[in-house]
């Protein structure tokens, strides 16, 4: 059972729920000052640097990034001044590891990061040795820390560190020795009670939470705090395998009590120094509840395309026919047509047959999963037909383990394939199903194309998030869809043993010890390009306009093999929202050269005639009678309705600012993480209440847009121009910073960081 309270509660002594509304029993202490009893007010106000918390201004402990967002981030940070690494900086390499595209381009761009933790101090953790969050859980995370990560999945408060997953932007503030700004965010209790059934695991857990709070945004931008009980019938590899999937809930970050296991954990990973009790004081207050009963969880499965679409696996089963037929037509509206997606076929004998099954990354490669997996296929086979099983254990001291105990001859003996750490099945660079095919995996996301397929190509397969424990019975099952339910002998895995010698001999530790030598470039890093800073009145043109209720990262700037471009933002750019708006790219380079010419001195409405009525309209609006093109920036727009769910990584806006865009237009933006960085790259993070009344190709007025934020203004002056006419148009800005101001005004981070020095 999970229940969502309505309200804020106090919670007394870490064990007793008591709402805000029942009067008689809430304590004398108000809401303001008990809200300082929570676990996360005492850790933010530690790294806070502000002299009030209603207005953060953090600094982190450590940072970490991979090797899709660290050659941006490093290059962005010397063009502003940087000379040194003034923190931990962790860069893996494990989600371009394969290097299978692309020519030299991915192992270039490793050597760029080895070369960059030489010559700044950073520490630098090769391909194919650990999952960036397997790194830093083993490695870095401890007790009342904070981290952040270039990537979404960022999340160790099962160690009692709060994790945020940011775009590059947010870390080179860090390095620069600024500060990650934002309003004290709302804490929500995330009690636990109960203990999870043998056969339930941490992927369970999570997604029955997700299919609570997503659609109603329940713990959007806040942070979850995990108390009660229940947190200690749980391991804590178990705990890390809930917690990472706390980013698919849109909350900003998490923490949990800690405990003797926790301590033990620590301990076993040679760094129990950096363990502290952590627990809500005997009065805690929240602004909300999530209460789950982790004894009633039964086995999971999230269907595509999203992890909050979720079904216990048995309701599925008996209820087949009509579930699939739901999702395929979600399919037909992902396709656009332009490929067929099936799952009503894959039924025979009244049972679900998928063609692949998937254990990998930072939620499904943990010793215990991958462990319980292969103790569940022990003697079992996964079958000669078209069923696949692949595991990918998370860091190499955990495969080396598993290897040890003869898990790893289990698995290779019933059937599976056993490759070394990598994120690449989490977004779309391996394992990609075949056409019309469903994967069921334990890693993070089943976005539509996560996976790796190319609907405008005609390809299209899907994935269904799960458990290890029930892809080990489904593959022993030779792919039929099965609960780990039907299964017995869950819970004997014995306790790992962590070996970082693997580490010492192979990681690059140096932190505090910057050389200076030269960075070492690939023929495909390139610089970013020079953007100008935002002038007084601007003229958008809409170049997309996206009208599905959230528009993930992954259909702004597609992953899989666009990521080997990652060091190239010219060259990545070319990919931008082409698996959901094709014609984008051209449309927004269109208008790229009209500001272009603009720039040079030459007249735009010689190249785009429809200029000179635009203008004319402009001008019947008061005090816009002298409007001129020549003093006005041209760039493209693009409308979505609540764009940025998912990924981390900022191509997802640069990509667009990369193109011209000055601006996006959304009812709602939903993460904070995407928000950041539009806002980073220079480009107005604009909102509309309604419905959009434009089109592709209509323009938009924005006169006297500096002044709006120098005064910090909310709402802005706007007018759509559209058949010869000017309306206004209530365009509006959600509170920002002053810094998020300068930022935009500058053009982009870069060019506020190199105006400062």
């Amino acid at each position: 059972m999970i229940k969502l309270y309505d309200g804020g509660v106090y919670l007394l002594d870490g064990e007793t729920l008591v709402p805000l509304s029942d009067r008689e029993r809430c304590p004398q202490t108000p809401p303001q000052e008990a809200k300082k009893g929570t676990m996360a007010y005492s850790i933010l106000q530690a790294h806070n640097t502000a002299d009030n918390m209603e207005a953060l201004r953090l600094r982190f402990d450590a940072m970490a990034s991979h090797d899709i967002t660290f050659v941006g981030i490093v290059q962005t940070a010397k063009a502003s001044g940087m000379e040194r690494f003034p923190i931990p900086y962790v860069l893996t390499n494990c989600h371009n590891t394969l290097c299978a595209v692309g020519g030299t381009i991915n192992e270039d761009d490793h050597r760029f990061g080895l070369s960059a933790a030489k010559k700044y101090g950073g520490i630098y953790v090769p391909p194919h040795m650990a999952v960036i969050h397997q790194y830093m859980r083993e490695m870095h995370a401890g007790c009342g820390r904070m981290i952040l990560g270039s990537d979404s999945h960022t999340r160790y408060g099962a160690l009692g560190t709060m994790a945020v997953g940011e775009g590059g932007g947010e870390l080179v503030k860090q390095l620069l020795r600024d500060t990650y700004d934002i309003q004290y965010p709302g804490v929500i209790a995330v009690y636990l009670t109960g203990a999870p059934q043998p056969y339930v695991g941490p992927q369970d857990i999570a997604l029955a939470i997700i299919g609570a709070v997503f659609a109603n945004g329940y713990v959007k931008n806040k942070v979850m705090e995990f108390v009660g009980p229940g947190v200690s019938s749980m391991s804590t590899d178990y705990r890390n395998g809930v917690d990472v999937m706390t980013t698919e809930t849109t909350c900003l970050s998490s923490i949990w009590r800690t405990d003797e296991d926790t301590k033990a954990y620590l301990a076993a990973h040679g760094r129990g120094e950096d363990y502290k009790k952590l627990d809500p004081a005997p009065v805690a207050y929240y602004d909300g509840c999530v209460y789950v009963d982790l004894s009633s969880i039964k086995p999971m499965i999230a269907l595509p395309f999203h992890p909050s679409n979720v079904y216990e696996i048995d309701t599925l089963n008996e209820n087949l026919s009509d579930i699939l037929r739901k999702v395929e037509k979600e399919a037909a509206e992902v396709s656009g047509g332009r490929a067929e997606f099936t799952l009503t076929d894959k039924i025979g004998d009244g049972k679900l047959h998928v063609q692949q099954g998937v254990i990998a990354g930072c939620a499904g490669g943990n010793y215990t999963n991958v462990a319980e997996a292969a103790l569940a296929l022990r003697g079992k086979s996964c079958g000669a037909g078209e069923f696949s099983l692949s595991v990918y254990p998370s860091s190499q001291p955990v495969f080396l383990d598993l290897t040890k105990k003869g898990f790893v001859t289990d698995l290779m003996e019933a059937g599976a394939v056993v490759r070394t750490a990598f994120c690449g099945p989490c977004f779309g660079a391996g394992d990609t199903p075949c056409h019309n095919g469903l994967s069921v995996r334990h890693t993070t996301r089943n976005f539509p194309n996560r996976e790796g397929s190319k609907p405008g190509s005609g390809q299209m397969s899907a994935v269904a998030l799960m458990d290890a424990r029930s892809i080990a019975a489904t593959a022993a099952n030779g792919g039929v869809l099965t609960s780990a339910q039907a299964l017995e002998g869950w819970g004997q895995a014995p306790e790992y043993v962590f070996d970082k010698g693997v580490y010492d001999r192979r990681v690059y530790q140096g932190f505090g010890k910057a050389t200076g030598e030269e960075l070492v470039y690939g023929p495909n890093i390139k610089d970013w390009p020079q953007m100008p800073a935002l002038t007084e009145n601007i003229l958008l043109k809409v170049c997309s306009k996206i009208l599905d209720p959230v528009t993930t990262t992954d259909e702004l700037i597609p992953s899989g093999e666009t990521s080997s471009y990652r060091s190239n933002p010219l060259g990545l750019a070319e990919f931008t929202l082409s698996r959901r708006d094709p014609q984008y790219v051209g449309r927004a380079k269109d208008v790229q050269k009209l500001e272009t010419a603009r720039a040079a001195g030459e007249d735009p409405a010689a190249l785009e005639p429809e200029l000179e009525e635009v203008f004319t309209a402009i001008r019947t609006l008061p005090g816009e009678e002298g409007a001129d093109p020549m003093e006005t920036e041209i760039g493209s727009v693009v409308y979505a309705v609540k764009p940025g769910d998912g990924s981390a990584r900022e191509q997802a806006a640069s990509c667009q600012r990369v193109l011209g865009g000055l601006a996006n237009i959304t009812r709602e933006y939903a993460t904070k993480r995407y928000r950041s960085n539009v806002m980073n790259w220079g480009m107005l993070p604009f909102q509309l209440e309604g419905e959009p009344g434009f089109e592709i190709g209509d323009y938009i007025y924005v006169p006297r847009v500096r002044a709006a934020l120098n005064e910090g203004r909310g709402d802005v002056p706007a007018y759509l121009i559209k058949d010869g006419k000017a309306a206004p148009l209530p365009l509006y800005l959600a509170d920002m910073t002053e810094n998020e101001r300068d930022i935009v005004k500058a053009g982009c981070l870069i060019n506020y960081n190199r105006d400062r020095t």
